[in-house]
């Protein structure tokens, strides 16, 4: 058995894309066109690839062609930028999709991004994930590369250590007056509003469990993007743990306010498709090295 390259690729765009209309005018092509492509890739196969909703949802056996396209992607472009000369300035760049979490994302990531751009024909398709989670898409063959909490590499992937980022809790003074007037305790904690960014999010649930409290129980907002995450306990929606680079400045000010206990430390690593590219090497290179300056090191 044997996978035709070219249903490969489509089969990729139609991922990326979301839909076949898309996937079509991004290729050139009607969408007729593509689902016969990615129809004759499924009876070669003997397998479901795709689930034909609106996005398309990609299955197991399906995620392992998108894999293979992509990989063979990077390697064509390792290959013609190997030739030098015209044939690698006049390329089109490559698309490397990465998954990254979003504290990292609003503040050292998009620095390292740029710098390794400015070298390299290349434009990045960036996946927003908590760093739980963010394994997942390398699993999937969604990212070929993905800032996340895991120490283990993923089947087929190589792991560097990034760093620790540190969480402190704060709330506003203003906060702390209303929901905390005898002083913030684990009673006090256990029924004042606080800030998740998402329902996947378990950094504030955690710091509750470690002081003893029950995390499922406080109301709680939910804001999915980190700079309006610490904007809205900045504002005293509620409380929430910050990253030193987004609290420091205001716990200076006396603006926000530590509510104690222990700080929460998130180990990062950076995972990567084990292919031995060039390009996959400068970007990890460029990453680990931003990192290394924006965290704490990995102990």
């Amino acid at each position: 058995m044997k996978i035709p390259l070219d249903l490969a690729r489509t089969l990729a765009a139609v991922v990326d894309a979301g839909t076949f209309e898309a996937a079509a005018a991004d290729l050139s092509v009607t969408p007729s066109a593509v689902s016969q492509r990615v129809k004759q890739l499924e009876q070669r196969l003997g397998r479901v690839l795709v689930v034909r909703s609106k996005p398309v949802r990609v299955t197991e056996a399906g995620a392992a062609v998108v894999r293979l396209a992509r990989q063979l992607a990077l390697l064509e472009h390792d290959a013609l930028a190997a030739f030098g000369g015209e044939d690698a300035t006049s390329a089109r760049p490559t698309t490397v999709p990465l998954a990254v979490n979003a504290d990292s994302l609003g503040t050292w990531f998009l620095p390292a991004l740029a710098r390794i751009a400015e070298r390299h024909p290349v434009v990045f398709d960036l996946h927003r994930h908590d760093q739980d989670f963010t394994a997942e898409l390398l699993e999937s063959g969604s990212v070929m590369g993905a800032v996340t909490s895991q120490a283990t590499p993923v089947a087929g992937c190589l792991v560097r250590p990034l760093g620790v980022m540190r969480y402190t809790a704060v709330a506003t003074p203003d906060w702390i007056a209303r929901w905390c007037p005898g002083g913030v305790d684990v009673g006090a904690l256990g029924i004042a509003p606080r800030v998740d960014f998402d329902r996947r999010d378990d950094l504030q649930a955690e710091y509750l469990r470690r002081l003893g409290a029950d995390g499922s129980e406080p109301p709680r907002h939910y804001v999915p993007a980190s700079n309006d995450f610490a904007t809205a306990v900045k504002l005293g929606l509620g409380w929430g743990l910050l990253p030193g680079f987004q609290s420091d400045a205001e716990l200076a000010r006396g603006e926000l306010v530590g509510i104690g206990g222990p700080p929460i430390d998130v180990p990062l690593y950076w995972q990567q498709w084990n292919l031995g590219s060039p390009l996959l090497d400068a970007i990890a290179d460029g990453i680990t090295r931003d990192a290394r300056i924006a965290l704490a090191p990995v102990a």
